[in-house]
């Protein structure tokens, strides 16, 4: 008789899962890195010789390159486990559905945004940011893309059961998407003007801690509604 999984291996068999897979097709996993790398280079080329203006809107390019690299990777959330049945083996296991999703989430965001976050430093001088607000950017990138993951975990859970869902899945995420933006690219902005820029960082990190715990659970109700 085969032991009841608990949760640390259950989630220690998934990560293994979707580093198997994710190697298969290790070319789709840098996608997102480089939609926001195209992004930068292409406001960088777009403004021109204009190294003032450069470093006014670094802070918020760089954040609206996460964003948009997000949602780019957001639609393959769930998307596969779906279609090869997967999910319905997630609800018949013993452990939380709500709990896999927090892993699956979790690998996903380290796949798709730890790159982009070790090539922001290399982007930010690219765009001319002062080095002094880097340490600000990346701490807010730090907090804020696991909470755009989570946040967007909910929406892909909820458009599981359509088809060609990306343009739904984008206006739906955009909304809850907003708020996490304008706080990690204004605490850059507070930090430029002399500022203590803890008050955006410390909402973020508030926020991060709500949706570790929401998040999932939302998540997994939505899942359960699509597949039943």
């Amino acid at each position: 008789m085969s032991a009841t999984p608990t949760l640390w291996s259950s989630a220690a068999a998934l990560v293994a899962r979707d580093l198997r897979l994710l190697w298969r097709r290790r070319g789709d996993a840098l996608q997102p890195a480089l939609f926001a790398v195209l992004v930068v280079v292409l406001f960088a080329l777009a403004l021109g010789n204009e190294p003032a203006m450069l470093r006014a809107v670094a802070p918020g390019v760089l954040w609206v390159a996460a964003v948009l690299s997000g949602l780019l990777a957001l639609d393959t959330l769930f998307r596969g486990d779906a279609e090869d049945g997967s999910l319905e083996q997630w609800m018949l296991s013993p452990v939380p559905l709500a709990w896999l999703v927090l892993v699956r989430t979790a690998v996903h965001w380290a796949t798709t945004t730890v790159p982009l976050l070790v090539a922001t430093p290399l982007l930010a001088e690219l765009l001319g940011l002062p080095r002094g607000q880097l340490p600000v950017l990346l701490a807010g990138l730090a907090l804020g893309t696991p909470l755009l993951s989570l946040l967007g975990a909910v929406v892909a859970a909820l458009t599981i059961g359509m088809r060609r869902s990306g343009i739904l899945l984008a206006l739906l995420a955009l909304p809850l998407y907003v708020p996490v933006l304008v706080f990690g690219a204004g605490s850059v902005a507070i930090a430029a003007q002399g500022h203590d820029p803890s008050g955006g960082l410390l909402l973020l990190a508030a926020g991060l801690v709500f949706a570790l715990v929401l998040a999932p659970v939302a998540a997994a109700t939505a899942i359960r509604i699509a597949l039943n």
